[in-house]
């Protein structure tokens, strides 16, 4: 392995202490030194990189992605690597691909996650010989993987395995206390392999693809039973809960509070959810929720964060393919009947569906995500270009109809043909400084690997630290750069207890190099690539402000390309995440199960 000398760059080591000039030398994948750079002896073997001018950080944590799939196919994850990303997280929202067998994990992944099924089947039909943590790690260990992984266990990866699919997504089953107890010793398991710990779901959004088409996710279904005996593993072992609560009616976002909260003899669970935002259609809810966080971590002695998402929420869609139409009943039949599309149609021409759709889209009263208004809604691309530009409600003044009608009509009429755009949330930037700095946050939630047609959030710490420049350059700073990147790189690593996010003498050599002249507006436009094959995604491109990224002191980005033996070669590894208490499984299990 090289030795590299990182020469005369701005050091950000991840700290919130102030950046300093250093020299910084990588020996076998380690700092081994962080000097002075009028002290600095170069070795005679040394590749020089210099970083004058240039900012020098840890590489930055994707706290939340669903690569869970691409990392089977295209392991390198270069889209987050090119934008400086070391390290991410897989087994999000309950779905990893550990222990069910591989039509269940494509039923429950490819619908949720909009992640092409003739992709994702094929490999996992082909490959998938491993059946529990340990064996899925060391198949992970042998492909050519670009950033560090760690991950949680999915709660319907393990419910499914055990229950069997049928059984897990029936409302009325129940598993036994042998299925509880199973659950529990693949858990544990587990997180003696150094999983993160359990991630879990309740949202009704997300349903299942295949043979059990519109179903909710396995782990929707669990009852409290069930979830208590889980997440008491994963309390005695200082590990992590990842949830999703009921985007519709929100109550779930309590329970997971209460999970986190101590008292008594209960020690604290680190716990994290999704997700915290400022929303178009429910202005009030990210200080509501900031609010009781704010409760549960002072008064309940709870460690609770959620993942909050820092730029605009822009989102696109292809006629009514947006998981956004589940969350109220009009959308969501229209959503399950799209596999056939003449049914669809009918349905959609049906005046009195056209009725109660219309009622769905102008009630006050139930939460929302979504905004739901389609003067806020616009046609990028269209087989009539003269609608592109232009609003819904624009189009449908031309027309002389309600906007709902245009837009079902059009979608009728086009389908997936008709492409449009809509900003959901983050949309006034003079709120990012209290957002930024909320200490019940963990900045996150790039949903990277994802909806790969919907949205693009690869380079989520980029655009971030632009949004602080910006705030800069307006003469009304968010926060420090120091601050902004410990947000994005040792925060993230201490709260999910992963060794990571930090440059000091000895760890590991995970370093991304910036050129902060670079940093400009177009970091926050989409563009369109080729993914696999044929299929394409919206990805970020801004690859003059990341000059150099090293994984595991190995470069695999520099001069705006990925170096050659990148794809070839396995840069990344898998972090065990460092549990608070308990390690040993047998321990464990005895203070669980009697």
């Amino acid at each position: 392995m090289s030795t590299y000398l990182i020469k005369n760059g701005k050091v950000f080591d991840g700290t919130q202490q102030p950046a300093r000039f250093l020299d910084i030398l990588v020996e076998d994948g380690v700092i081994t030194a962080m000097t002075d750079p009028d002290d600095t002896v170069v070795p005679i073997d040394a590749d020089i990189i210099d970083a004058t001018d240039r900012w020098v950080t840890p590489g930055f944590i994707d706290n939340h992605t669903h690569y869970d799939g691409e990392i089977l196919v295209a392991p390198q994850l270069s889209e987050s690597v090119r934008h400086g990303v070391t390290t991410v997280m897989l087994g999000g929202c309950s779905l990893s691909f550990v222990c069910a067998d591989v039509e269940d994990c494509c039923d429950m992944f490819t619908r949720v996650e909009a992640f092409p099924r003739e992709i994702l089947y094929p490999i996992l039909r082909d490959e998938k010989r491993w059946s529990t943590p340990a064996e899925w790690k060391h198949h992970l260990s042998t492909l050519p993987v670009g950033p560090n992984f760690a991950t949680f266990l999915g709660h319907s990866d393990i419910r499914a395995a055990v229950m069997g699919i049928d059984r897990s997504l029936d409302e009325s089953e129940r598993p036994t206390s042998d299925e509880i107890r199973e659950m529990c010793e693949i858990l544990t398991d587990a997180l003696d392999e150094g999983f993160v710990g359990i991630s879990m779901q309740h949202n009704p959004w997300d349903k299942m693809d295949g043979r059990h088409w519109s179903k909710l996710l396995s782990a929707a279904y669990a009852k409290k039973k069930e979830r208590h005996a889980l997440t008491k593993i994963v309390r005695a072992r200082g590990a992590h809960l990842q949830g999703v609560p009921n985007l519709v009616n929100r109550i779930g976002a309590l329970w997971y509070m209460a999970q986190s909260s101590a008292f008594f003899w209960r020690k604290p669970l680190k716990t994290s959810m999704v997700a915290m935002m400022d929303l178009k259609g429910d202005p009030y809810i990210r200080d509501i929720l900031s609010g009781l966080v704010g409760f549960f971590n002072k008064l309940m002695r709870a460690d609770f964060r959620m993942q909050s998402f820092p730029v605009p929420f822009r989102v696109l869609a292809e006629g009514m393919e947006l998981v956004i139409f589940e969350e109220f009943p009009t959308g969501e039949l229209a959503r399950h009947l799209s596999r056939d599309i003449d049914e669809r149609n009918k349905v959609l021409n049906d005046p009195a569906y056209r009725k109660r759709f219309k009622k769905n889209l102008k009630s006050k009263l139930t939460p929302k995500v979504w905004q739901k208004d389609f003067g806020d809604a616009y046609v990028i691309s269209s087989p009539d270009e003269s609608m592109i530009g232009k609003s819904f409600v624009q189009i449908a003044e031309e027309r002389g109809q309600h906007p709902a009608d245009t837009f079902l009509d059009i979608v009728v009429e086009m389908d997936k043909d008709i492409l449009w755009e809509t900003t959901v949330g983050n949309h006034d930037t003079s709120r990012y400084k209290k957002h930024y700095n909320d200490e019940n946050g963990i900045i996150g939630f790039a949903d990277s690997g994802a909806h790969i047609n919907n949205m693009a959030f690869y380079n989520l710490p980029i655009r971030f630290l632009r949004y602080v420049q910006a705030s800069y350059e307006q003469g009304d700073p968010i926060m420090s750069f120091e601050k902004a990147i410990w947000r994005l790189t040792k925060e993230n690593a201490d709260f999910f207890n992963l060794d990571a996010g930090h440059l000091a003498v000895g760890k590991r050599a995970d370093i991304t190099i910036l050129d902060p002249a670079e940093l400009s507006d177009e970091v926050h436009e989409y563009h369109t690539a080729p993914f696999l094959e044929g299929c394409d995604r919206l990805v970020n491109r801004n690859d003059e402000v990341v000059k150099v990224v090293m994984i595991n002191g190995k470069i695999a980005w520099e001069h705006g390309d990925f170096t050659p033996d990148f794809g070839k070669e396995r840069f990344g590894e898998f972090l065990p995440a460092q549990h608070t208490y308990a390690t040993k499984s047998a321990q464990t299990k005895k203070n669980v199960f009697t």
